[in-house]
């Protein structure tokens, strides 16, 4: 069994990339980033100190909470907040939030806070941070209607982060079967087929994501609608992937190996999807990962024109839209983290895909001996 693992051509392919990536420093933090990203997202609910929807109405605009680590004294303490407390000032006409000192509020690891289900299958109800009500821990403070920031931050990185990858189930399947068929027949049936990609291809993507989204009933819960967005995103992704697959075929279908297949009766579409389509997997492993950063955008684009995802619910996109306003970006600059999450993600995908397709680039590889 391990002599079969060890003589694997695509597990050695795998080895050998991660291998490269390991000596490409930027490329490996990009990965590290990436991993890192998901994970947080993953476990949301251990990580983030309240749930999705958690609100305090007295705290709307709160900024972020101090966590004080000295006592009044000067001496080392543990770490604790103070609660804080709304309060009108008459002389600039605008409202303060004041810690009141009269009570410390210690922060807790590993508390029993809210229940939640992770992955939305195992019950629980410990998160990693916590503090004592009535006090309140804010890390970024609290948006327009009392809800915590950083927590919201997290659950919304599940959608953000999410969509990609679902929106390329779709895609990727009818694109590369698309494909193939194209250019394994040829002739007027190629023709005919590459005519149809061509069309969806010369549709605006982002007008016709809008378009559709705007007709969405208003009343549409999150979930039917998240998963609208990727069947939009999918409709308007799988032509470009179709005509790459395409042409790869094109070039392998005269092989040898494949014309053995014909020989000993294989029908066309085992030969297609058993034979010749994973010749392509360099090729998927690279657009996979480019691919992902462009619904990324599309999904917080839509979401940021309120044609997304709808509040309550949160996803970067919509987050964004809370902090365009300017005395938002002014007075509480920290609203604007899931632009920079969005920067951050796009970034690291773009470098570790730039990084996978130098590796798995024959001429590359050739260059580097």
């Amino acid at each position: 069994m391990l002599k079969h693992l060890k003589a694997n051509p695509e597990l050695d392919l795998v080895r050998k990339m991660l291998n490269r990536l390991y000596r490409d420093r930027v490329a490996f933090i990009s990965l590290i980033v990436l991993v890192g990203l998901y994970l947080a997202v993953a476990f949301a609910d251990f990580l983030a100190p309240y749930s999705e929807g958690h609100y305090e109405r007295t705290l709307a605009k709160a900024p972020p909470t101090p966590v004080y680590m000295m006592d009044e004294r000067g001496r080392i303490s543990w770490p604790y907040v103070f609660r804080y407390e709304r309060r009108y000032d008459p002389n600039t006409f605008t409202q303060r939030f004041l810690p009141v000192t009269d009570q410390k509020y210690y922060v807790h690891f590993f508390v029993h806070g809210e229940p939640y289900k992770l992955f939305g299958v195992i019950p629980g109800n410990l998160r990693l941070l916590g503090v004592d009500a009535p006090g309140q821990l804010s890390i970024l403070g609290n948006d327009i209607n009392g809800r915590d920031i950083y927590s919201r931050m997290l659950y919304g990185g599940q959608v953000s982060l999410t969509i990609g990858f679902l929106s390329l189930f779709i895609v990727f399947p009818i694109g590369m079967i698309y494909g193939g068929l194209a250019g394994y027949f040829g002739g007027k049936v190629d023709d005919l087929m590459m005519r149809v990609a061509e069309i969806v291809m010369s549709i605006p993507s982002f007008f016709l994501l809008i378009g559709l989204a705007a007709i969405l009933p208003p009343g549409l819960p999150s979930s039917q609608r998240f998963a609208l967005v990727v069947v939009i995103l999918a409709f308007v992704g799988w032509a470009g992937l179709s005509r790459v697959i395409r042409g790869m075929v094109l070039s392998i279908k005269n092989e040898e190996f494949i014309d053995a297949g014909r020989a000993i009766g294989l029908n066309p579409f085992t030969i297609i999807v058993r034979h010749i389509l994973p010749q392509t997997t360099s090729y998927l492993l690279v657009a996979l990962t480019l691919s992902v950063p462009g619904y990324i955008l599309a999904e917080s684009g839509l979401s940021f024109l309120g044609l997304g995802i709808q509040q309550p619910d949160a996803s970067w996109g919509n987050m964004l839209k809370e902090a365009q306003d300017v005395s938002n970006i002014i007075e509480r600059p920290l609203m604007l983290m899931p632009g920079f999450l969005i920067f951050l993600a796009v970034l690291a995908f773009n470098v570790v895909g730039d990084a996978v397709r130098d590796i798995l680039d024959p001429k590359a590889r050739v260059a580097r001996r």
